[in-house]
């Protein structure tokens, strides 16, 4: 069977371009994405952009458009946020069978998050980005929760018998376990609306929903780049509502000490522009346990996309899953444990 991917030859990426007015000169460099294809398309005026041609099937128009337009507001609230170009009078094009869009270039490095003034500097912008977030909420872009994230996806993955029979009764057990201890959690269930606090006080706002630091570009402030020093966010392509923290989490490693001294720094640099509620601390370890069963279920769903199996060969073995019952087990102790204090 045929991947909708097979179709996106060079041909169609340089002609897609041309209907939009801008001349490739014929070299493309595949960046990495796998849940899109994304291309640095070198034009004839010796220019070069970034175009993003979206996974078919995945998203409306409707909901690209709203993560175009929160990306437009970010822009013109002065956030460095790397957002699709308005070309021909839209930032959302068609060509093909596949929806695309072009943003502009520009470099950068992974940010050192062991510098607690880089998490600092990360940490302002990220309270920008939640300003502007709080303004409004989406209209057709979903919502982080315990259905979406973590029912739907374990439903889905037994239903399509992705996990082996030898696994399957002590996954299923450990799954529903975990999604028990997460449902505890009034943030993180779909009954309190789209734009509100929940019980708890837990302001519910659109965020960039896959903050992790693949989607920071660093520009050191000694380079003279266009887009300027500090921080650049790009890939809003996971943009919903949620709690603030689920933007913060994704950037804190190691123990625990480690993880106190990093979420410190950013809500020092996040507190310079907005308050943070501290109530929102105990939503990382379910929000880690949501992303862990999603996550495996992303897999399972795109695996006939050929790129999936190229660069995963390790996921779908028995040895995979009982790693993933064993991760359970301590996401469900660690749910149980003290949250971080800062």
């Amino acid at each position: 069977m045929h991947h909708p991917f097979e179709a996106l030859t060079p041909d169609v990426v340089l002609d897609a371009l041309d209907r939009v007015g801008l001349r490739g000169d014929g070299r493309l460099t595949a960046l990495s994405s796998y849940e899109n294809r994304v291309y640095q398309v070198q034009l004839e005026d010796g220019s070069a952009v970034v175009a993003k041609f979206y996974r078919p099937e995945r998203w409306s128009d409707e909901r690209i458009q709203e993560e175009h337009d929160f990306a437009a507001e970010l822009m013109a609230a002065e956030v460095p946020v790397i957002g699709p170009l308005k070309l021909m009078d839209a930032s959302l094009h068609h060509f093909g069978g596949f929806s695309f869009s072009v943003s502009p270039r520009r470099g950068g490095r992974a940010p050192e998050l062991d510098d607690g003034e880089v998490l600092e500097w990360i940490g302002r912008f990220l309270a920008r980005i939640h300003t502007v977030g709080a303004t409004q909420p989406f209209v057709s872009r979903p919502r982080l929760d315990v259905q979406s994230f973590g029912v739907e996806p374990m439903q889905w993955l037994l239903e399509h018998d992705k996990v082996p029979l030898d696994v399957q009764s002590a996954w299923t057990k450990a799954c529903r376990g975990a999604i028990d201890l997460v449902s505890t959690y009034a943030a993180l269930t779909e009954a309190n609306g789209q734009n509100c606090a929940d019980k708890s006080g837990i302001t519910i706002l659109r965020l960039h929903g896959d903050c992790h630091p693949g989607n920071i570009l660093w520009t050191p402030t000694d380079a003279a780049l266009a887009a300027g020093p500090g921080p650049h966010f790009v890939d809003l392509d996971d943009a919903r509502m949620g709690p603030a923290v689920q933007d913060l989490w994704m950037l804190l490693s190691g123990d625990r000490s480690q993880r106190t001294r990093q979420l410190g720094a950013l809500v020092d640099g996040y507190e310079q522009f907005r308050d943070f509620n501290r109530a929102e601390l105990v939503l990382i370890e379910p929000l880690r346990t949501l992303r862990l069963i999603h996550y495996s279920a992303w897999l399972a769903r795109r695996w006939d996309d050929p790129t999936f199996p190229a660069n995963f060969p390790w996921f779908g073995s028995s040895d995979y899953w009982q790693g993933q019952v064993q991760m359970l087990a301590e996401q469900m102790e660690a749910m149980q444990e003290e949250p971080l204090v800062v």
